[in-house]
């Protein structure tokens, strides 16, 4: 895949009035006091500000708990920890060919520190069931995808449109998989998040809990990220999202909605305490409807508006002091104090 511009173009625009987010002709320098999208800048500001090092969470108590888990709720964690593991390996490795076809080097900045922050996120989850598991069960988990068809199916979704803009780059597919970012990073990985917090909320894995709440809120920064491309591309690109690409990307998004419904219903419902099939339902379909908005549409599900779990944001929040809420130690690396990107400005 080639970009619109090379890596040094010397007839590049400099004016920053010039520049867009596709198409544009950059000279690939990147200059952030000359930015046409300052809202880039402060995005990338406050994901450098969410730095964190998994290895800092203490795992030793999470391991006896996890062996006390009823079979039932270990597979649960199994499960989630192997959907997790798969799209966000892929993320890693896919962002690059995104930022490859982005032609705003503020943008593609933030790109860079997502694709790190995916590492890390990698890194987690190894030291996560190194903490946990034995060798045999670390294998299984990494393996999962290869026999269970529903996590294969989930996890074909996202990809088959990353490989479709890789096949055939191009300003519509480009767009699917922008679509397809948002589910994966706004969705899809939400009743898996609330599997970890339930059961913190019964003493149980609490630094996974905690692990998980630092990776909830790398991924809304990357929501945001997501969704100001998808809307500064429309805005830049008149009449490229025809209603019947706009139908298709809106029925991407359902799509993922109702997988993540049935697979929460799947790893938690009547599993995990406090979580049942009807608030996966619930709790799936509120969240798609806050992403649709975001991205200007109308809710997907206009009869869902309220979540069913008051306490996933109280586990998922960072004060203003950075105490770990469940460990009760001051982190100093992120200095942000807020996971309220769901509106974006």
């Amino acid at each position: 895949m080639r970009t619109n511009s090379p890596l040094f173009n010397p007839h590049g625009d400099r004016d920053w009035q010039a520049r867009r987010i596709i198409g544009g002709n950059s000279t690939r320098l990147i200059e952030l006091n000359n930015v046409k999208y300052p809202w880039a800048v402060d995005l990338y500001r406050n994901m450098m500000q969410n730095f964190w090092i998994p290895e800092e969470v203490p795992l030793a108590r999470d391991r006896k708990d996890y062996l006390r888990l009823p079979e039932s709720h270990r597979q649960s964690v199994n499960l989630t920890l192997s959907f997790l593991i798969f799209l966000d390996s892929l993320q890693t490795v896919n962002l690059p060919n995104l930022a490859e076809y982005i032609t705003a080097p503020e943008i593609s900045l933030c790109l860079t520190v997502q694709a790190f922050q995916e590492a890390v996120h990698s890194q987690s989850y190894a030291y996560l069931l190194d903490s946990i598991a034995d060798t045999l069960l670390r294998d299984m988990v990494y393996n999962y995808w290869r026999q269970d068809a529903q996590l294969m199916q989930r996890n074909r979704l996202i990809t088959e449109l990353y490989q479709q803009f890789l096949d055939h780059p191009g300003p519509e597919n480009l767009l699917r998989a922008v679509i397809a970012n948002c589910a994966l990073e706004g969705i899809y990985f939400f009743s898996g998040f609330a599997v970890f917090y339930a059961l913190a909320r019964s003493d149980r894995m609490m630094g996974t809990a905690s692990i998980i709440r630092y990776i909830q809120r790398d991924e809304l920064t990357h929501l945001v990220l997501f969704q100001h491309l998808y809307l500064g591309i429309v805005a830049e690109n008149p009449g490229l999202v025809t209603q019947s690409l706009k139908a298709e990307l809106q029925s991407l998004l359902l799509e993922a909605a109702q997988q993540e419904i049935a697979w929460g219903t799947r790893i938690s419902a009547g599993i995990v305490t406090g979580i049942t099939d009807t608030s996966v339902r619930d709790f799936i379909r509120f969240l798609t409807n806050q992403r649709a908005t975001a991205l200007g549409w109308t809710p997907l599900f206009p009869e869902h508006i309220d979540s069913p779990y008051p306490w996933f944001d109280a586990f998922s929040h960072f004060n203003q002091q950075k105490t770990d809420f469940f460990e009760q130690r001051v982190l100093n690396y992120a200095k942000s104090s807020s996971l309220d990107w769901d509106s974006i400005s």
